[in-house]
């Protein structure tokens, strides 16, 4: 991945985080970790100073992440506290400020508890003016609810999905199948708006390959365009689970190859929809070479 944003245009924070299959987080209160994570294969880095850190030390996990995105150590997207709470007025403050630099490392802001407000449009707004990728995590009813609403806010550059703190807010059960409306909302209120596929929740397993790469095909099966992960192990697997299998090409080759002649392929029918699939599916294999 790139680890310097000096050599980036302004515009390529954003492209950089819309086009990222894989989104790996690392707690802002261990910066040693920070450059294991540059170079993990991610897509983007997502520094976190949420979830990942305890109350006490929120202060200094912001300070280490402002040294190294101002030294230029790493390029990364930041995940701050919801907004409203002291915590993220502080975070914002100083992360702005950062983005005014000439020469800095910051991506963006990922907004976790995303939900529809006036606070929420503002920021995003400034994020915009400052060519900052803006990537609001939806992770409660209130903010399934106001999918369509949030992803349509200019400056929001993808919606992301929070399935275990969405999960616990309607108390519903851990099972991928109970949280399907959430995750088809999120996949149809992007595409309807013309963002980018959403990134899909981490998987909550770190060294049992299989459920990683289910969990990473189920999402894709979804529509989502990428997940984000919370360990570098995940981050090979589930980049592998979105890419075409070898079955998906050979497929998509015979029915580009056949279009203009062949009515059905194995006793399938060929028509618009089936070519145009097809088509993406090589156009993806072309972009990742």
């Amino acid at each position: 991945m790139t680890v310097r944003n000096d050599v980036l245009d302004t515009r390529q924070a954003s492209e950089l985080v819309a086009a990222a299959v894989t989104a790996l987080f690392v707690p802002g209160d261990r910066p040693e970790r920070f450059s294991k994570a540059a170079a993990s294969g991610a897509g983007v880095v997502i520094v976190d100073l949420e979830d990942a850190v305890s109350p006490a030390n929120k202060a200094n996990a912001l300070a280490a992440v402002i040294s190294a995105l101002t030294r230029v150590d790493m390029c990364a997207l930041v995940r701050i506290n919801p907004l409203g709470t002291e915590s993220s007025k502080a975070e914002i403050v100083a992360l702005l400020n950062v983005a005014r630099q000439p020469k800095h490392g910051l991506l963006g802001l990922v907004i976790p508890k995303a939900e529809d407000s006036t606070a929420f449009r503002n920021l995003a707004s400034r994020c915009e003016i400052l060519d900052l990728a803006f990537v609001p995590l939806i992770e409660t009813a209130v903010g399934v609810v106001g999918a369509a609403a949030i992803a349509g806010i200019s400056g929001v550059t993808r919606l992301s999905f929070g399935a275990i703190d969405y999960a616990l807010d309607i108390d519903a059960g851990s099972d991928d199948r109970f949280l399907d409306h959430a995750r088809s909302t999120l996949v149809v209120s992007s595409r309807a708006v013309g963002l980018p596929a959403p990134l899909d929740s981490p998987a909550t397993d770190i060294k049992e390959v299989d459920k990683v790469q289910a969990s990473a095909k189920l999402a894709r099966g979804f529509g989502f365009g990428g997940k984000l992960c919370i360990h570098p192990s995940q981050v090979a697997v589930v980049n592998q689970s979105f890419r075409p299998g070898a079955d998906e090409v050979e497929w998509a080759e015979s029915v580009v190859s056949a279009a203009d002649g062949a009515s059905q392929i194995d006793g399938r029918m060929i028509d618009r929809p089936v070519i145009e699939r097809a088509q993406r599916i090589l156009a993806r294999v072309r972009r990742e070479k």
